[in-house]
């Protein structure tokens, strides 16, 4: 992990860093909810019972997918992966607000209570009990090893960047207003008796980027539930989501695991052709001549257009 640095009162820049992450080779899989026996069969075992086959024909990058379990030993499973009293210890680490830590509320469709600074875990913790605020950790898996494993195997499996964020929420309180991600989001309901969700429809299918939503433009929810521990749920990125913990119950952490950001074929072919003209370039004199003069500034000619398309053929070929 690269250090970040920060200014001194001398005007020098002063090293802090989140220590790396240990990776430890003798942990005990007999603990384990899940199969670490390859990538493949951790994956099948985080959406059981859907196979599969019948996850990517059916839900990927289509629709959403809620796995609602009646599993205690996978519910104490989840729970050890994340818990409101890991706050202390994780806290003690050397973490600062914005870059490890979000503290959150949404009011009125708007999201409050961002701070800066090092991390205090009293000062968070009046935060959580008092204002009801959401916690975010960003990539919990260096804290916790049974997420690092999931998400490495993760990593193989999709040959993609996987992430992740862990949200502590209290009652009667809810951390972000309606949104969308640019990323495939896995949802791990870890602790609190119930999560209360609501999915709308994309206004952009499929998002290359993050938004806020307001309440005039997402509709009626196609989906109302209710997460408890041991259940998941996935949706594609674009879909617009909210969720909130009931007054009245225990507080909710979940845990999002998101992978496939700027890894479509757009994303491929703008990475692979730009590499891919730069090396033909140097071969061929015709890819270096100048464009016709003012050829961005008025309607293209149709000969510049047969020698654009010419030019991407050779690309091609």
């Amino acid at each position: 992990m690269s250090k970040n640095k920060e200014p001194t009162g001398n005007g020098e820049e002063e090293d802090r860093s989140v220590p790396c992450k240990q990776v430890k080779v003798d942990v005990s899989d007999s603990m384990s909810a899940l199969n670490f026996d390859s990538p493949t069969a951790l994956f099948e075992s985080l959406i059981s019972p859907i196979k599969i086959e019948t996850f990517f024909k059916e839900f990927w990058e289509q629709k959403p997918l809620l796995i609602q379990r009646n599993d205690p030993s996978l519910a104490t499973y989840y729970q050890s992966l994340f818990r409101l009293s890991d706050m202390n210890r994780i806290c003690l680490q050397g973490l600062y607000c914005g870059k490890d830590v979000n503290v959150c509320r949404c009011i009125n469709g708007k999201k409050v209570l961002n701070k800066s600074g090092k991390v205090q875990f009293l000062q968070l913790r009046k935060d959580f009990d008092q204002k009801r605020a959401t916690i975010q950790f960003h990539q919990p898996q260096r804290f916790k090893d049974e997420l690092w494993k999931t998400q490495e195997k993760l990593e193989c499996y999709f040959g993609s960047l996987v992430g992740s964020n862990v949200y502590m929420t209290p009652a009667g309180s809810q951390g972000l207003p309606p949104h969308y991600d640019d990323v495939e989001v896995f949802i791990l309901q870890l602790e609190g008796e119930k999560k209360h969700w609501h999915l709308y429809s994309p206004t952009v299918p499929l998002a290359r980027e993050y938004s806020v939503e307001p309440k005039a433009r997402i509709g009626t929810p196609t989906h109302d539930f209710i997460l408890k521990p041991g259940d998941l749920l996935y949706f594609p990125r674009g879909t617009i989501h909210q969720a909130n913990t009931p007054s009245g119950l225990a507080h909710s952490t979940h845990v999002t695991i998101s992978t496939y950001q700027n890894n479509s074929w757009g994303d491929f072919l703008l990475d692979s052709l730009s590499r891919l003209e730069f090396d033909i370039a140097k071969e061929d004199v015709a890819l270096r001549t100048g464009i016709p003069r003012q050829m961005v500034m008025v309607e293209t000619p149709t000969a510049a257009l047969r020698k654009l398309s010419g030019f991407l053929r050779t690309l091609v070929n």
